[in-house]
């Protein structure tokens, strides 16, 4: 029997150590792979939303909640502002591009957003099937959107007042489907795009006559402005102006989202250590495992030594032993670690939140068998040194 079945019949001679000791090490490495898929993918989804959008203005409130709202959709907006006021800014000499959002109601949980084509244009999103909004109540469905709806090309749905679904519906005023956006992996993919007038047009209702309609047109309002800079100097002044010398709030998202990158670490930090403490007492457990078993397995070891075996196969013995335990552990550990991940998504998907998924393979999940190898190793290190100084006659002497 070569070194390797034996040490994994030894290792399972002792079930219920084994299994203890495999838990515990597995639960850790989960932990760390878990850590690591959710903070690299929100990371990602940060920066992959948030790149080219220098600033969001919106109305007084909190700026997080300002980014949170308009560039993920993740929050509640603070309110409206004048569309007279966002259009002046637009001829603002330090703004290249405005991108008006109007926020207010929702499909089945998907917010509908009154937009230009800017807004997709700025993702550099594509077609996947029927072509964009030509009018008003025409609207164009995001790939997640149209995957849980059923939705396609040429269908008809109403909205529902309000972000989260529940409010009152539109039914006076459907929207014509024209079209459905390819995955981009951003937020259009949980977004129903349409034009501004769409969203004014169905709280708005048909004027009576051109006076009314004239009025309706002077109090229009939008929810959101995204901003890109003409140069980058402009951020040295413009949300200061805007914030001091208008009635509106302009916030800078690279700064808001470093700022929530660091309450989110404070979680993952919890995290990690919870599961460095995992791995120290995997190790521990692991140590007082083979130690023992190293001096219940004294006559087997004594035989072996009598057989010709040399000082080294003992030591291989104990080494495979541990290093089997790692192998085990690191399978069972990203297996966990992707499939707690998988159901944060599920969850995450159900509140059209940011998109984690578990399927995604990151290159530094290597580090996951090495810190698993390491930690058996070490824990190995002083049963496998007096193993291998063991001699028959001191083993048998010991009995």
């Amino acid at each position: 029997m070569n070194t390797l079945s034996l040490s994994w019949r030894y290792l399972w001679a002792r079930p219920l150590a084994s299994a203890l000791n495999l838990l515990l090490l597995s639960l850790a490495l989960a932990a760390i792979t878990l850590v690591l898929l959710v903070r690299t993918q929100l990371d990602r989804a940060f920066e992959r939303d948030v790149a080219g959008i220098d600033a969001v203005v919106g109305a007084k409130g909190s700026p997080l909640q300002l980014i949170l709202s308009g560039v993920f959709h993740i929050d509640v907006p603070p309110g409206n502002i004048p569309l007279s006021e966002a259009q002046a800014l637009a001829q603002d000499a330090r703004v290249a591009q405005l991108i008006p959002l109007s926020l207010g109601d929702s499909y089945e949980g998907f917010r509908i957003v009154g937009t230009t084509r800017d807004y997709p244009a700025h993702y550099d999103a594509a077609l996947a099937q029927g072509q964009w909004w030509q009018a008003p109540m025409e609207a164009v469905l995001g790939a997640q959107v149209a995957r849980n709806t059923g939705l396609t090309a040429g269908g008809l749905f109403a909205g529902v007042h309000g972000l989260g679904g529940g409010g009152e519906v539109h039914g006076e005023e459907p929207y014509l489907v024209s079209g459905v956006l390819a995955p981009c992996g951003c937020v259009l993919d949980r977004l129903v795009l349409t034009s501004s007038e769409s969203v004014w047009r169905v709280h708005e209702g048909e004027p009576e006559d051109e006076a009314e309609r004239r009025a309706l047109e002077a109090g229009r309002e939008i929810t959101l402005a995204l901003i890109r800079y003409r140069s980058p100097l402009a951020a040295v002044t413009f949300t200061r102006y805007v914030n001091e010398a208008t009635g509106l709030q302009a916030a800078a998202p690279a700064l808001e989202i470093t700022r929530l990158l660091r309450l989110v670490g404070v979680g993952t930090d919890v995290l990690r250590g919870f599961a460095a403490v995992l791995l120290l007492s995997a190790g521990l457990s692991v140590f007082i495992a083979l130690w023992s078993a190293l001096r219940e397995r004294r006559a087997d070891l004594a035989l072996l030594r009598l057989l010709g075996a040399p000082p080294r196969r003992l030591a291989a013995l104990l080494l495979c032993e541990a290093l089997w335990l790692a192998l085990l552990a690191t399978a069972l550990g990203l297996a966990a670690g992707h499939g707690l991940t998988a159901l944060l998504g599920w969850l995450l998907e159900q509140d059209r939140s940011l998109p984690i998924s578990g399927t995604v393979w990151l290159a530094q999940e290597l580090w996951v068998p090495v810190l698993a190898l390491t930690v058996a190793a070490l824990a190995a290190a002083l049963p496998v040194l007096a193993a291998y100084r063991s001699e028959a006659a001191a083993l048998l002497n010991e009995r």
